[in-house]
Order: structure tokens, then sequence, then C-alpha cells
């Protein structure tokens, strides 16, 4: 906290004086120190007020600023839907099972996994009554289902059929022939932006 000597200068009291003892009212020195002692407490005056507004600047400079950021949203490229921590592309194209991978593989992707009955129902949701390759396979009907990762499928909804590769359907997942061509599913782990909110001061 800043404290200003309001005291006038001791020129102006000096002034003041010899002003006081002057006792012709009509006399040009009076007239004369008035208009000095004017200039004087003018001057004073506006040299008040810029120390004033100088420290007021400064307390405003001095406040802190905080940049928010706000909370995270997840955020999925052009073309594809989020749920929860993936992203998921549907092909308008059919094409046979190895080559739906590889095109889910060049979108840094593989065919579609789901790891609950959200994402399955989300993903029966949106197939609708088209046939979409998923990346389940197995190597014969003796050996268990397995994603591309070499995972173990957890049964979480039997797969139908006697063949090697799974796809989904509206209704549950079926298993096919991998030559077939049918439409199918990518996905992958999708990424978090935090979403700036501005700077604040207190």
């Amino acid at each position: 906290l800043c404290y200003l000597d309001l005291s006038l200068p001791l020129e102006y009291k000096k002034l003041q004086d010899i002003c006081l003892r002057m006792v012709s009212p009509e006399s040009p020195a009076k007239l004369y120190c008035s208009y000095a002692l004017n200039i004087i407490l003018t001057a004073a005056v506006i040299a008040l007020s810029v120390a004033l507004s100088g420290e007021t600047k400064t307390r405003e400079t001095e406040k802190p600023v905080i940049s928010t950021l706000g909370p995270c949203y997840p955020t999925c490229p052009s073309g594809w839907i989020g749920l929860g921590n993936k992203c998921f592309h549907f092909s308008e194209d059919m094409r046979n099972w190895t080559f739906s991978q590889t095109s889910c593989m060049a979108l840094g992707a593989q065919l579609a996994q789901f790891d609950s009955l959200e994402e399955l129902n989300f993903l029966k949701r949106y197939v609708g009554n088209s046939f979409s390759w998923i990346d389940l396979q197995r190597e014969s009907t003796q050996h268990p289902w397995k994603w591309t990762d070499n995972t173990e499928y957890n049964n979480l909804v039997p797969v139908e059929g006697e063949e090697k590769h799974a796809y989904l359907t509206g209704s549950g997942i079926s298993s096919s022939r991998d030559y077939l061509k049918r439409h199918w599913v990518c996905s992958k782990s999708n990424s978090y932006t935090s979403q700036y909110s501005g700077p604040s001061s207190f």
C-alpha cells in the first residue's frame, strides 16, 4: 500500500504568507500571487491524480490470470461415430474379411471389437439389416473365438454357425466363410481434447 504526501510544497506556503501580508486588496502583486497560488494548486492536484491512476493500473496488472481448461471430450475423425473410449466406422462398400481388415488397418484401426453389451447393442443398432464383418475369428470349430490381437473372446454373446470368421447383424453374431463379400465395421481408441474456456482473473 502506497501513502502519498498530500502536504503542500514549502514554496507554496511561503508564497501564501507573502500574499497574506499584502495590505491593499487592489495591489497588482496580490493579484499575481493569486494566479501563482492557483497554478501551484492545480499542478499539485494533477500530480496527485496521475499518482493515484498509476497505482490503480499497477494493482490491476498484478491480478493473477488463470487459463481454465474445461472437461475433456472424446473426439473422433470425420465419418466415425464415438461411444465411450472408442470410435467406430461403418463401411458402405462390401468386401471379403481379409480386405475389410486391411482397410481398417489403413485407417489406424482394426475390424470392430467390443467389450460390453452396451458397445455390442450400439453396433447392432447401426448395422441394422446389413451383414458386417467384425474382428472375431477362429482356427476351427474346436478352437475358441479370438480377436486378432490373440485375446480370447469372452462369449458375451454366442457366435452362431460353424465357420471361422464372424460378422454382425442387427439380431446378433454369426459366422461365415471369409471370402464372402460383406460390409464391415472398424474400431479404434479415440483421442481426448480439453475444452478451453478462456482466461479468468480474481
